[in-house]
């Protein structure tokens, strides 16, 4: 007597010209992709921000140069006495 399973087809997946592509195959292919994916936007997103911070760092205060400022003179007026 033939069991019930022997009815059932193989999964058959994607067919391109000669060959078909396995679902089990397809779903590996995806799964590594979205992985590298996110790790991939996590790096780009540390990237960024050391970057924004870095040039933050550039516009500080006490990375500028001292800049020579001309002192005026005050003139104070005689007081009568």
């Amino acid at each position: 007597m033939p069991t019930s399973n022997s009815n059932l087809k193989e999964t058959a997946g994607v067919k391109v010209l000669f060959f078909s592509i396995p679902n089990n195959f397809l779903l590996q292919l995806g799964t590594g992709s979205l992985l590298l994916g996110l790790v991939g936007g996590k790096a780009v997103a540390q990237a960024v921000t050391a970057i924004g911070q870095a040039s933050e760092e550039v516009f500080r205060g006490d990375r500028l140069p001292v800049l020579p400022f001309p002192e005026t003179e005050t003139t104070s007026e005689p007081s009568d006495a």
